[in-house]
């Protein structure tokens, strides 16, 4: 088998200058980044989801702003920049800042002692810290004889953790107070430019940089960040061919799994470039694995300060609207729920036209990872206690093994929750569906749900690698397994994937009318 022991993977690594001196793969950006610097605007905010490649931009960035030719040898700006001044940088990372207002202005603090250092700014006793950030970029400027590159990372970082906490408005009092001097220092800068997940628009970030460019839907920066399916295949071709190797697919095989599990986000209406999540990519290629690597780094531990019934409104995000200047402008605070799932990554775009929006789940390992989010919720069970029996059920399905899953399927629904207003507003046949559906997907199993024939609607397609499951739900008084089998056979709900390269299992599935869960299925044949 062949392996590429040479290429060395950037996994978790979010700075330029070390990919490029520790000759990690790295996907070259920089033409873009020059672009944005010379032919752009001033004061820029790029807004991506949480592992996007942000940091990785932001430290290129200061790179090319020092004046670091060398580690830029061999790229694409080398044919774009003639002349590599060297520019005084101050750069805030505020994902390091805490999410209390005392946190942020002790990280300021030091931040702010390190740059008075580096350039001899004089510190004046009881200076409050927009005061420092004022003379120090003040000072660089007077120093160095050019003007200052002020970048932030992550500013939203402590806004998101204080949200819906005492400690949120102390901490946007901090942020009016410090950053309202960006504006003020106007003359002083020579480039700004802010990246965050979350648009908290009454900092002053927004309200005072009134002249703060939103560039995250600019069509020339729809690749800013991440990686587009034509540089996966121009970049990672080695890669693909050892993941294909090591589990026995065929190239075109691999390439499409890659596709389904993290390519899909868009981030330009004018620009719908296919964009796959760098870090789950990268992470894949090395593993040789499909995981859900973004969603195990935390990426849904703020869902529930901003969606409400989240485990009953899912299926409304397969598919939703919003009007462009929601998506555009809105403060994430006031915006609702879909706003705040396309800023943090869970939504992205699927359309556009004068009217709006059509937003929905950009790939597999995102719709994974939101189903098994809300399935301890929707089970009424605890996460530890139903991820061996997800284990169990995924491995099952997947070898047609339909009575040791009928088994794990119960224990899964053993009752259907009441507990949730809007759950218990659904019929049981529509709750039921519900459950069973987000069970399948939250162990990865691909599904459809009420899928429409000329002889009728199939409640439950689920796809696996070597089967395609059909299930008809019906309820005990509602003639339970007798009834589905019949309805699957007279209305031919086997036929449409015959054509399929995989065995089709027809399953009959007799639910407890009174919500006490699966009273088992049978194998239609």
């Amino acid at each position: 088998m062949a392996n590429h022991t040479n290429r060395k993977y950037p996994v978790g690594i979010q700075s330029f200058t070390e990919i490029r001196e520790q000759g990690y793969l790295y996907v070259d950006k920089t033409d873009i980044v020059w672009n944005l610097v010379n032919n752009g605007k001033k004061y820029n905010y790029l807004s991506r989801p949480r592992r996007f490649g942000k940091s990785v931009l932001v430290d290129t960035l200061q790179a090319y702003f020092e004046g670091r030719r060398e580690l830029f040898e061999g790229l694409r700006i080398m044919q774009l920049e003639k002349h590599w001044t060297c520019r005084p940088v101050v750069r805030l990372d505020m994902s390091s800042a805490g999410a209390e207002a005392d946190s942020i202005k002790a990280y300021l603090d030091d931040v702010f002692h390190q740059y008075e250092l580096k350039y001899d700014v004089e510190v004046r006793p009881l200076a409050s810290l927009a005061v420092r950030l004022k003379n120090i970029i003040g000072t660089a400027y007077e120093r160095t004889g050019e003007k200052v590159a002020v970048l932030i990372d992550e500013y939203d970082s402590p806004l998101q953790h204080s949200w819906h906490t005492p400690h949120h408005e102390a901490c946007t009092n901090v942020y009016r107070e410090v950053f309202a001097v960006l504006k003020m220092q106007d003359a002083k800068q020579y480039f700004v430019f802010i990246t965050g997940i979350t648009k908290f628009t009454q900092i002053s970030l927004f309200s005072v940089l009134n002249n703060l460019s939103n560039i995250s839907f600019d069509p020339q920066y729809a690749a800013i960040c991440g990686i587009t399916s034509d540089e996966a295949l121009a970049c990672c071709m080695p890669e693909i061919i050892d993941m294909a190797e090591a589990n026995k697919w065929s190239v075109d095989e691999t390439v499409a799994n890659l596709k389904e599990y993290y390519d899909g986000y868009h981030f330009s209406p004018e620009n719908m470039v296919d964009m796959y999540n760098p870090f789950s990519l990268i992470n894949a290629l090395c593993d040789k694995r499909l995981r859900n690597y973004w969603a195990a780094s935390g990426a849904t531990s703020l869902i529930n300060k901003f969606v409400d019934n989240f485990e009953v409104r899912l299926e409304d995000f397969e598919e939703c609207e919003i009007m462009r200047n929601t998506l555009e402008t809105s403060d994430v605070t006031g915006g609702g729920a879909i706003l705040f799932l396309y800023q943090s990554g869970y939504l992205t775009i699927k359309s556009c036209d004068d009217y709006g929006y059509i937003l929905g789940i950009p790939n597999k390992e995102v719709r994974q990872a939101l189903n098994e989010m809300v399935l301890p919720a929707l089970t009424l069970r605890k996460e530890d206690d139903i991820q061996s029996l997800q284990a169990s059920l995924f491995r099952q399905l997947n070898m047609g093994m339909t009575d040791d899953a009928e088994k794990s399927m119960k224990a899964l629904i053993a009752d259907v929750p009441y507990s949730n207003k809007k759950l218990a507003s659904m019929d049981m046949e529509e709750r039921y569906r519900l459950i069973i559906s987000t069970i399948l997907n939250a162990v990865g199993i691909r599904v459809e749900v009420e899928w429409m024939l000329a002889g009728g609607r199939i409640d439950i397609v689920a796809w696996t690698s070597h089967y395609i499951y059909v299930m008809e739900l019906k309820l005990s008084n509602n003639g339970g397994v007798l009834a589905a089998e019949k309805q699957i056979k007279d209305c031919g709900y086997m036929e449409p994937f015959k054509a399929y390269k995989r065995d089709v299992v027809a399953l009959a599935v007799e639910l407890d009318a009174q919500g006490k869960g699966l009273v088992g299925w049978k194998r239609v044949e």
